[in-house]
Order: C-alpha cells, then sequence, then structure tokens
C-alpha cells in the first residue's frame, strides 16, 4: 500500500471506493477533482428546469450522498419531487445515511445497489457526477442506454467525467497540466504517481466524442456541454 494524499493508501490497480476512503472522500475528491463544488451548484441550478412536484431524481453513483442531498435541499420547494441516491458500495450509502440524518424535512433516499441490475422509476433528472469512468467500458454502453430508457421525454441525464485528449498531444497537455494543478492542491509528486497507479484499469475515462457518440446510441440527440477545465467535462443530455 502505498500513500495517494489525503492520510489514503491504495494498492497499484486497486483503488477502491470503500473502507477508510469513505470518512476521507469528500475532502480527497473536491482537492482532487478542479471545480467538483462549483459543479454541486451548477447541477443545483440546471435542476431548476427539470425537477417539478412530483418528480423523481437519481443520482447514479451518490458517494457519500453530498450532492443527492443539496439536490433535496435546493428544491424543497416542489412538493412530492423525490430524490434517490445510488451507490454500489454499501460504506458510501451508510455515509450517506448519516447525513441525511442530520437534515430534516428531505425526501431523500439513499439504496446501495448496482444500477445497471435495480428497477428504476420513470426520471425527470438523472445525474452522473464522475461515476460513469469507473463502470466498465464492457457494459457502459449498457447503463447510458437504461438512463435514457429511464428518463421521462424532455427529462435530462447530466454527465459529468474526466475525458481523454483528442490526440496524443492534447493528452499530454492536459496530464501535464492536471499534474500542476494536483501539485498546487499540495499533493507530492509521489502521491500523484501513487494515485495514478493505483488508478490503472479502474478509472478508464473516454474522450470527449466517445462520451457524446456513447449518448448519441443511446438515443440523446440533444447534448450540451455545460463545464469544462481541462480533462474534466460536463455535459447535458436532453430526451
Amino acid at each position: 500500500m502505498t500513500n495517494v494524499g489525503d492520510g489514503l493508501s491504495a494498492d497499484r490497480g486497486n483503488w477502491k471506493f470503500s473502507g477508510a476512503v469513505v470518512d476521507s472522500f469528500d475532502d480527497h475528491v473536491s482537492k482532487s477533482v478542479p471545480l467538483y463544488r462549483e459543479g454541486h451548484e451548477l447541477i443545483c441550478d440546471m435542476s431548476d428546469f427539470f425537477i417539478k412536484p412530483d418528480s423523481v431524481c437519481y443520482e447514479i453513483g451518490c458517494s457519500t450522498g453530498t450532492l443527492t442531498l443539496k439536490l433535496a435541499d435546493h428544491n424543497r420547494g416542489k412538493p412530492g419531487a423525490s430524490f434517490i441516491g445510488i451507490d454500489i458500495e454499501a460504506d458510501m450509502i451508510a455515509k450517506a445515511k448519516d447525513k441525511a440524518s442530520t437534515i430534516p424535512g428531505l425526501n431523500v433516499s439513499f439504496v446501495a445497489e448496482d444500477a445497471l441490475a435495480m428497477a428504476m422509476q420513470p426520471a425527470d433528472l438523472i445525474v452522473c457526477y464522475y461515476t460513469i469512468q469507473f463502470v466498465r467500458p464492457s457494459v457502459r454502453q449498457e447503463l447510458i442506454d437504461k438512463l435514457y430508457s429511464t428518463l421521462n421525454w424532455g427529462g435530462a441525464l447530466l454527465l459529468f467525467e474526466k475525458v481523454r485528449g483528442a490526440d496524443a498531444r492534447f493528452q499530454d497537455i492536459l496530464t501535464t497540466l492536471y499534474n500542476d494543478y494536483k501539485l498546487r492542491m499540495g499533493y507530492t509528486p509521489e502521491e500523484i504517481v501513487s494515485k495514478t497507479r493505483s488508478l490503472k484499469g479502474v478509472l478508464e475515462p473516454f474522450s470527449t466524442q466517445g462520451n457524446i457518440d456513447m449518448l448519441k446510441r443511446a438515443g440523446f440527440v440533444d447534448i450540451n456541454t455545460v463545464q469544462k477545465y481541462l480533462c474534466f467535462e460536463g455535459f447535458l443530455a436532453i430526451k
């Protein structure tokens, strides 16, 4: 096990979202992903266009529930609107439920389950915030197809992902600038290399075009980038 920053350790090619990671997750990810908290605020603002009274909203890969809870709080004034956070890691869901218990009056629930296998209600908004990049490419399209079919007509998928460069030159530039960013965040070169090694075969991002093609294959026609910083991009796809 090697140190990957923020008191966390991981083996090569074996990054996990359970155990000791849970308590440090929010701090670690907010430092590791540029505009992470700003993305939360943007998603809450965009939810105004899609969440109505009695709407259903899912967050796929909700981790500790931070964004799901923000969305539920942001939309308190819409009677009957419900917010469901899904994560495959039971430890993350336990943490999310603990957080929810301290915030009264929210119509929110958390489920420890594989989104690809579970039954889902028709929804007006589905959020995947840096989640799909961790789904095996062999089943990634199947999951996006399912999310498309789950959405009501006029509903939206918010897909935020780490993305690869369009070619090798751009990838080199993006990787170098992202490493510069992590150094500014206080991570050491050794921690940066260890984190990269821990994510081998775990984090498998597509390019911008690869994500757009995946959305189009699912049936989405109306797709727009709503946030972009280096190799991090948010897409709004409307059914």
